[in-house]
């Protein structure tokens, strides 16, 4: 690999022999260096590649101006998502978490405390991302010394909930989820069993209808008939589905389709069964 650019005395951008632009780290890897020089393999500690252009522009720049133990402690936080996630993220995360986990370390210095109003619904609705954001307060803590308050863990987990996602809608989502929830709530005048199966595939169900309301997608309409089929034999769930319906479309301007209010009904009809 040859060096195109020293970022510092620990990290250079290379070009691999396929041409691919990465990032190198290790200790001295860009010392004394110069651009066109082969990397010293045995100084190299980790080899990061981003393939979107400018999101590695952008993580480049982030690496100039942010501290290496940030850098690196954002990496072990990404690190350790891929493995408890097991899911594809967006190459973003690199650049949004190492951002963050920089604006966390100077508000913990400057004494400033944000609140997450969120943090108990997506500790709730997205429990292994917050999984991930309590462990990455702990490598925060060992890594940099700095021990930030728990409602960081909701912040952090919204990052990947949205680098899974890619995009940016992981707020929407859980407040629609909440709204919907308080609704079925209110109708049957009862809380929910949030450690049920039933539970859990309805609110895995809004979480995908919060996402196709923001993203103004829908369902094929085809299901008319078989509506009125379960909307004779599950009146009650009808109806409640009826409510959402109205709120989303009031407050989303979002048209529920027949096929979405099916789904909904059959869903809150699980969910509230041994209450009928």
């Amino acid at each position: 690999m040859l060096i195109q650019r020293i970022l510092n005395n620990n990290t250079v951008i290379a070009q691999k022999p396929e041409q691919q632009m990465v990032l190198v780290f290790g200790p001295g890897v860009g010392f004394q260096k110069k651009i066109g020089q082969s990397v010293d393999k045995t100084k190299i500690e980790k080899i990061l590649e981003i393939h979107d252009p400018d999101t590695f522009n952008r993580f480049t720049d982030l690496v100039i101006n942010v501290p290496e133990a940030e850098v690196i402690a954002a990496e072990k936080i990404i690190n350790f998502a891929k493995i408890k996630l097991g899911k594809k993220l967006s190459e973003v995360i690199y650049v949004d978490l190492t951002d963050h986990l920089h604006s966390t370390v100077q508000r913990y210095h400057e004494h400033i405390i944000l609140r997450n109003s969120l943090k108990w619904d997506i500790a709730r609705l997205y429990p292994d991302e917050y999984a991930v954001g309590e462990k990455a307060l702990q490598i925060i803590k060992q890594s940099l010394d700095v021990k930030p308050v728990d409602d960081e863990a909701a912040f952090i987990a919204l990052h990947f909930i949205n680098a899974e996602s890619n995009n940016d809608l992981a707020d929407e989502i859980v407040r629609i989820v909440r709204e919907i929830e308080q609704i079925v709530k209110d109708y049957y005048h009862t809380e929910l069993d949030e450690d049920s199966l039933s539970y859990y595939r309805f609110i895995t169900h809004l979480k995908f209808f919060a996402q196709r309301c923001l993203l103004r997608q829908h369902y094929d309409d085809e299901d008319e008939a078989l509506l009125a089929i379960i909307q004779k034999k599950y009146s009650k769930a009808y109806s409640c589905a009826q409510k959402i319906q109205v709120f989303i479309s009031n407050k989303y301007r979002y048209r529920i389709n027949s096929t979405e209010v099916l789904y909904l009904t059959v869903h809150i009809n699980r969910l509230v069964k041994n209450l009928n």
